[in-house]
């Protein structure tokens, strides 16, 4: 199982929202590169990056800042936030980016993810935020009827590299990632899933490691990780083991 740790950007920085509110941001580095690089540093494997202003405003906003750090690392980074083009998704992998997120155009452009798996194999995931089990979109800001579960099974065939599950009420709120919720999507999908939201302590880690069986293949944690709330050597170990 990996471990992403998240940077997220706005206006250039890198912080932490709660529950998707980007009047309740944290700035916790104002030099995203240099903490890409510190992370790369700690051993992490994977970096996950978030343009939150391009996520509300539907194009990428953060782009300098994004290039900066695709520039300073050299582990795999996914992105996501504002991607909603087959011409948005060329030009990030061009630049370096491993893999893109694809959330609210998921939901939009079903048809637009299926032709960037066929475009981009491997390098497309689909990023699903939900509250109470239904999708929002336009960074968190637009509720929908739609259930995260039902969204997920559209892109069961196409080739898919991971769905990123985040249950927003618990995101940025360090109040425990919703095992039970992450778990029971991943067992109905044959895709892989990376839980997101809520990551508080190492037993979050060793819950989720725990229902490894059902097809979760990673965790994102931003805000935990910043405060020193997980001991990142202990966590990347644990989460490393094989399963019994």
């Amino acid at each position: 199982m990996i471990l992403f740790p998240a940077i997220d950007l706005k206006d250039g920085e890198c912080v932490r929202l709660v529950r998707g509110d980007m009047e309740q941001a944290i700035v916790f580095n104002s030099d995203p590169a240099a903490q890409a690089k510190e992370f790369e540093e700690l051993g992490f494997e994977w970096l996950h990056l978030v343009d939150l202003n391009g996520a509300f405003e539907g194009k990428p906003i953060n782009a300098a800042a994004v290039e900066s750090v695709l520039k300073s690392v050299k582990m795999p980074v996914q992105l996501g936030g504002g991607i909603r083009s087959m011409e948005t998704i060329a030009l990030w992998l061009e630049k370096g980016v491993s893999r893109v997120i694809l959330g609210t155009a998921a939901l939009q452009k079903p048809d637009l993810v299926k032709e960037a798996c066929k475009a981009f194999p491997g390098k497309i995931a689909v990023g699903i935020d939900a509250r109470e089990g239904y999708v929002a979109v336009q960074g968190w800001a637009e509720a929908t009827r739609v259930k995260a579960l039902d969204l997920a099974l559209k892109f069961e065939d196409c080739g898919v590299a991971a769905i990123i599950y985040t249950d927003i009420n618990r995101d940025g709120a360090l109040q425990g990632v919703n095992v039970e919720g992450t778990a029971n999507l991943a067992q109905h999908l044959t895709t892989p899933v990376i839980a997101s939201g809520g990551v508080s302590t190492i037993q979050d880690l060793i819950e989720l490691k725990e229902e490894e069986h059902t097809g979760i293949c990673g965790v994102i944690a931003g805000r935990a990780i910043y405060d020193g709330r997980i001991q990142i050597p202990e966590a990347l170990k644990l989460l490393k083991k094989q399963a019994a």
